[in-house]
C-alpha cells in the first residue's frame, strides 16, 4: 500500500502532467484553425487543377507520344509508395493510422508479385516502417513545416518523385495521407499521382465537358501542366496532413486533460481515506495506552 508522501509525488506529478496537455490543446487549438483554413483554401484549387488536367489529357490519352507522366510505362512492376506522417507524435491515432494503411497497401502490392519502394515524408513514418521495410525506404523528408508547410517543400517532394520516375526506378506512385473532415475526423487516403489517373471517356461526374481548344497544342501544355500538377497535388496532402495531425492532437490532449482530472479525482479520495485510517489508527493507540495506565 503506497504511503502519504508517494500518493502526494504521484498527485503533484499527475497535476504537472494535466498543466502540460492543457497548454498543448490551446496551443493545438490555435494552429488548427490557420491549418484548416489553408487545408480548405487550397482544395478548390487542387480539384480544378485536376478536373482541367483530367479534360486535357482525355484528349490526348491513347495518342502515340502522350506525356509519360500521362501514359505510363506501359507496366506496373514496381510502385513507389509515398507515406506522409508527422514528425512528431502526442497526436492520438493520426500516425498510427496512416502507416498501417501504408503497411497494407504494401502488403498487397506484394501479394501481387509488386515491387515495393517507400519515400517517407515526415519522420514518425519513416522511424516506424523502417523496422519492417526499411529496405525498401529510398529517402525520407523530414525538415518541413516548421511553422507552416510552404509550396517549396512540396516542390521538393514532387521533384525527387519526377527524378526517380524519369529515371524509370517505378511505374506507379501512391500518396498516403489522411484528409481533415474535422477535429475528430481524419480520413486515411490513398491517391494515385503517377500516371495521372485518365477519366474513362464518357463518365458521369455532373459536368459537361464543354470543347475547348488550346494555344499552344493539348501534348505541349501537358509538358508543363503534369509536373505542376503532381507539386499541387502533393502540397494539398501535406496540407490536409498538417491540419488533420493539429486535429488529432488537440483531441488527444483533450482526452489527456481529462484523464489527469480523473486521476488526480481519484488519487486525491485515496490520499484523504489512507490519512483518515492513519489518524483514526493513532487515535485508538493513543486512547488504548491511556487506558492501559
Amino acid at each position: 500500500m503506497p504511503s502519504l508522501k508517494d500518493l502526494r509525488v504521484r498527485i503533484t506529478s499527475v497535476q504537472s502532467t494535466r498543466k502540460i496537455t492543457s497548454a498543448m490543446k490551446m496551443v493545438a487549438a490555435s494552429k488548427l484553425r490557420r491549418a484548416q483554413e489553408t487545408a480548405e483554401a487550397a482544395r478548390p484549387y487542387a480539384e480544378r487543377m485536376a478536373d482541367m488536367l483530367g479534360n486535357v489529357a482525355a484528349s490526348v490519352a491513347g495518342q502515340e507520344g502522350a506525356h509519360k507522366m500521362l501514359a505510363g510505362t506501359g507496366k506496373s512492376d514496381v510502385h513507389l509508395v509515398v507515406v506522409m506522417t508527422a514528425n512528431r507524435g502526442l497526436c492520438g491515432g493520426f500516425n498510427a493510422n496512416i502507416i498501417r494503411s501504408a503497411r497494407g497497401l504494401v502488403r498487397e502490392l506484394k501479394d501481387q508479385g509488386k515491387q515495393v519502394k517507400i519515400l517517407c515524408v515526415g519522420r514518425k513514418g519513416r522511424d516506424n516502417l523502417k523496422r519492417d521495410h526499411g529496405a525498401a525506404i529510398v529517402d525520407s523528408f523530414t525538415e518541413f513545416g516548421r511553422k507552416v508547410v510552404v509550396f517549396s517543400e512540396a516542390v521538393a517532394v514532387a521533384d525527387k518523385i519526377t527524378a526517380m520516375f524519369n529515371a524509370g526506378e517505378f511505374d506507379v506512385c501512391t500518396i498516403v495521407y489522411a484528409r481533415f473532415k474535422s477535429a475528430m475526423s481524419q480520413i486515411v487516403t490513398r491517391q494515385q499521382i503517377v500516371p495521372f489517373p485518365v477519366p474513362p471517356k464518357g463518365a458521369e461526374d455532373g459536368n459537361v465537358a464543354a470543347p475547348y481548344e488550346y494555344e499552344p497544342s493539348d501534348a505541349e501544355i501537358l509538358v508543363d501542366l503534369l509536373p505542376r500538377n503532381l507539386a499541387v497535388q502533393t502540397f494539398r496532402a501535406m496540407l490536409e496532413n498538417a491540419a488533420s495531425e493539429q486535429g488529432a492532437r488537440m483531441s488527444a490532449m483533450d482526452s489527456a486533460t481529462r484523464n489527469a482530472g480523473d486521476m488526480i479525482g481519484k488519487l486525491t479520495l485515496r490520499y484523504n481515506r489512507t490519512r483518515q485510517a492513519q489518524i483514526t489508527k493513532e487515535l485508538i493507540e493513543i486512547i488504548s495506552g491511556a487506558e492501559a495506565v
